[in-house]
């Protein structure tokens, strides 16, 4: 099975992205009508629904899309993690239409300007929750914000992370480090996992190839292993960079060396085990 276990949605008649600059391509609907027939093509069997703006009517529209389409087999939502009734809320979340499919939450850390946002005793309280109602918690960091999440992780052993897009790294600069310390501590603890996914986007616009994506791959495999990787497109936000196409073949590309059964992890496995699809 293939999964693609990170994309997006938004309709902008139903609400705006205003983190989308005014003269972005991106500054259009897209929707799953548009997503399934390149996601078919390429292979994809299930995908993984991520949250795009903290709004809490966002996650219950997303659940009622994954009950209606077969393509999206989890949602990674939103909720305020520092709400006193975390804990009834994502029990709430969970019996709407839908709400079996609620895999993960998911929340801005990168627009935080306290690069320890992740460590505020009330978010942590509301981490812990997350990890109560059996769910994971996906990362959308900056690299400098990555000790705070190696931290959070100590803390919070029986919670499971995802680093997404690899935290971010300096692509487009060729630059490792500090990144790649930061990652290979985060990937030492044994409840952190992560996807390969927006890569391209950090990568240099219009010039961008498979091998300047390797290094930080490469590293990737070194620290957290195949079965602790999964593949994603970030669609559509990839579509500044490449097409759905593109952004699969490239991660094959950058798996090919690997065995059989490694690419079958990457492309799948972790990600059906991970968020329980």
């Amino acid at each position: 099975m293939t999964v693609d276990a990170h994309h997006h949605v938004w309709d902008l008649s139903v609400r705006d992205q205003d983190w989308i600059p005014e003269l972005s391509p991106l500054r259009r609907n897209f929707t799953l009508a548009d997503l399934t027939p390149e996601a078919r093509a390429a292979g994809v069997d299930r995908t993984v629904l991520v949250q795009t703006v903290t709004v809490p009517e966002e996650t219950p529209e997303f659940l009622a899309l994954a009950a209606a389409h077969d393509l999206v087999a989890g949602v990674v939502g939103w909720t305020d993690l520092t709400r006193p009734d975390i804990t009834d809320e994502l029990s709430r979340l969970r019996e709407l239409p839908g709400g079996h499919c609620l895999k993960g939450i998911r929340h801005q850390v990168q627009a935080e300007p306290d690069p320890e946002w992740l460590l505020r005793p009330d978010v942590r309280r509301g981490l812990a929750a997350v990890a109560d109602a059996g769910l994971v918690y996906d990362l959308v960091v900056l690299p400098h914000q990555l000790p705070a999440c190696t931290k959070a992780a100590t803390a919070l052993p029986q919670l499971t992370f995802v680093l997404d897009h690899l935290g971010k790294p300096p692509i487009a600069s060729g630059a490792l480090k500090p990144w790649a310390t930061y990652l290979h501590a985060l990937a030492a603890l044994p409840n952190t996992t992560a996807k390969l996914s927006g890569l391209v986007t950090e990568a240099a616009p219009d010039s961008w190839t498979v091998d300047d994506l390797r290094p930080y791959t490469d590293t990737a495999l070194e620290a957290f292993g195949p079965t602790r990787l999964m593949f994603g497109s970030d669609w559509p936000v990839c579509t500044e960079r490449a097409t759905y196409g593109e952004v699969l073949s490239a991660a094959e590309e950058l798996t090919a060396r690997l065995a059989e059964k490694d690419r079958i992890e990457i492309i799948g496995g972790t990600a059906t085990r991970v968020y329980g699809l």
